[in-house]
């Protein structure tokens, strides 16, 4: 009893008038997706028979039209297409690539050794103390980085000596191989052992990189501050990172920068806060007080009836925006401090003041700094 055959163009879900590229791509797309080694379903096996040997006869000009005229009669008994007789003629999936696609990913990441590739990145930090980083400034880094070598330049030659080109692939950096398997002869580029896909020979290597083309150097670098950068900011100094490759551009430098804490002025976006004690008459009558500023000492007016928590406003004194020319305030908080001990002459005097206002100022509450004044001095006579 013999079981009938799937139409091959069914199997490889053409039509019988496609062309042989849609034939091979449909092949492509059918092989990956079932070959054993990398379906693992039931079934996928047999499958990949199918599709193997559909593609043997619709791939070939002379079996296809004997095939289009006798069906799969045409091979019955003479020979013409045999089936698949295992996966393992393909020594994995890996060589689906070499055999039928031109090439591994592997190889063709090594043929590309010569090309131009871009260098890599680096990195770095610097500190900044607050001021430097509000007004902006210019800081000298040292790094150590890889430069070209600076007696060969990146020949990796001795600067009288000139690379030979290589003998085993006549300077291409690739050698080419044919070999035979079940789709037929195919043709692959490798690279060259003998000079690992340069396609020269160094035979006067360099003195002062060894042949490598390349050097560990220290260098030093200025980096400009824009006026109010900001804590975590990161910097760019294009092409100052590792050389490239092949004529490809070098890397760049990032400097992320740090930022020390001040001693008393703290920073919130662009202004700058700052908190000044008074004491309970100078709130109550208001003043006049000296502060320091990022730009030196000036004066404030602390208004009457100043609240404990008050805030005042000093404009365009605080941070620069870092795009734009504008500038943040600096914004002072006004602390009232709460005397904890008093003379009894300056109790006499809050007292007979307390007795001149409204019941309402002397409630026991945090609002009330008589309230205050008079719970610490009786801590204080205990």
């Amino acid at each position: 009893m013999t079981t009938s055959k799937r139409d091959y163009y069914e199997i490889l879900g053409v039509s019988k008038h496609a062309s042989d590229e849609n034939i091979k791509k449909a092949f492509r797309k059918l092989a990956l997706e079932y070959h054993p080694d990398r379906n693992k379903d039931e079934g996928a096996t047999e499958t990949f028979k199918e599709i193997n040997e559909a593609y043997q006869v619709l791939s070939d000009p002379e079996k296809r039209s004997e095939y289009d005229r006798y069906g799969h009669a045409a091979f019955t008994g003479n020979g013409g297409a045999r089936g698949f007789d295992g996966f393992d003629v393909f020594g994995g999936f890996g060589d689906i690539f070499d055999a039928f696609f031109g090439g591994s990913s592997q190889s063709n990441t090594r043929s590309s050794r010569n090309q131009p590739r871009h260098g890599s990145h680096l990195q770095t930090s610097l500190t900044l103390d607050f001021e430097e980083a509000v007004f902006g400034t210019d800081q000298e880094i040292s790094l150590q980085r890889t430069e070209l070598c600076s007696r060969c330049r990146g020949s990796k030659s001795e600067p009288e000596s000139e690379p030979k080109p290589c003998s085993n692939c006549k300077g291409r950096g690739q050698l080419r191989r044919s070999h035979q398997n079940i789709f037929g002869q195919f043709v692959q580029d490798v690279p060259c052992q003998t000079c690992q896909g340069q396609g020269k020979i160094i035979v006067d290597p360099c003195s002062r990189c060894r042949g490598r083309g390349q050097e560990q150097m220290n260098r030093k670098l200025v980096v400009t501050i824009p006026a109010g950068i900001e804590n975590n900011f990161q910097i760019r100094l294009t092409g100052e990172g590792e050389p490239g490759f092949g004529g490809g551009r070098p890397g760049d430098l990032y400097v992320s920068i740090k930022i020390n804490a001040h001693s008393f002025f703290k920073r919130k976006e662009n202004d700058i806060l700052y908190d000044v004690t008074v004491n309970v008459v100078q709130a109550t009558l208001g003043s006049k007080l000296k502060i320091p500023t990022l730009e030196g000492e000036t004066y404030i007016n602390i208004p009457p009836g100043t609240q404990y928590g008050s805030m005042l406003r000093l404009k365009d004194r605080g941070v620069p925006h870092l795009r734009g020319n504008r500038r943040g305030d600096q914004l002072i908080r006004v602390k009232v401090d709460i005397p904890r001990n008093l003379t009894k002459e300056q109790v006499r005097i809050l007292t007979e003041l307390s007795q001149t206002m409204d019941n309402n100022d002397l409630v026991d509450d945090e609002k009330s700094w008589l309230g205050k004044i008079r719970d610490g001095f009786a801590t204080e006579e205990k």
